[in-house]
């Protein structure tokens, strides 16, 4: 009878056994567990195992609760991977592996991106083709807005709504500015329907410079 795959580690655990302890030892902060299941799969030659998962808990378990964090651990992974690549008999790269661990450890965790799959997708599966495209999205960049002769007023009162808005200065000021300003723009003739012959020879001398 042939016997299971099984794929071991250093120590003899079950590979799976202990990437999901490590993982769960993550959740639910666990220090000293989660550290020693890491080193477990680091010395076990697994390093890029453990570096896949973190990139994948930091948006699975972590998420919008720390938003930079997905910024962090991929700038971690880059030093490590230029240290790692020198060969520095300092193992200076164990540095940056055990900084990423320790900032999963500490972070605030939310499940709510990987919720988010399973809410929206199966929302997905059961609308799609019946859900209707709502008005607002018929602007002047759409055919269906402009057969409705919606142009840059409808677009700044409807199109550019948004919400949980930031507060940045002079935006309200700029706001009304870029109004006047698109007109003034929208009315100036189109790039290219000047003469034809000024537009070859222009095409021309881009040609020949590039």
């Amino acid at each position: 009878m042939t016997k299971p795959f099984q794929l071991l580690t250093k120590s003899g655990y079950d590979f799976f056994e202990c990437a999901s302890a490590f993982q769960k030892s993550i959740r639910r902060g666990l220090e000293d567990e989660a550290m020693f299941w890491a080193i477990e799969l680091y010395e076990s030659g697994y390093q890029k195992y453990v570096w896949k998962r973190m990139l994948v808990m930091i948006s699975e378990d972590v998420g919008l609760a720390m938003p930079e964090g997905p910024a962090v651990i991929a700038a971690l992974k880059g030093i490590y991977e230029d240290f790692a690549a020198k060969n520095d008999r300092h193992k200076p790269e164990k540095l940056h592996f055990v900084h990423a661990l320790q900032y999963l450890l500490r972070a605030k965790k939310s499940r709510y991106i990987d919720l988010s799959i399973s809410v929206h997708w199966s929302q997905w599966h059961r609308e799609k083709g019946v859900k209707e495209v709502p008005d607002f999205a018929f602007d002047m960049h759409t055919r269906k807005g402009k057969k409705m002769g919606r142009g840059l007023d409808h677009f700044y009162e409807e199109g550019m709504l948004i919400d949980n808005a930031a507060k940045v200065d002079r935006e309200i000021e700029f706001e009304l500015l870029a109004r006047d300003a698109d007109k003034y723009l929208s009315a100036l003739p189109k790039e290219g329907q000047g003469e034809p012959g000024q537009k070859r020879k222009a095409d021309d001398i881009q040609g020949k410079l590039f």
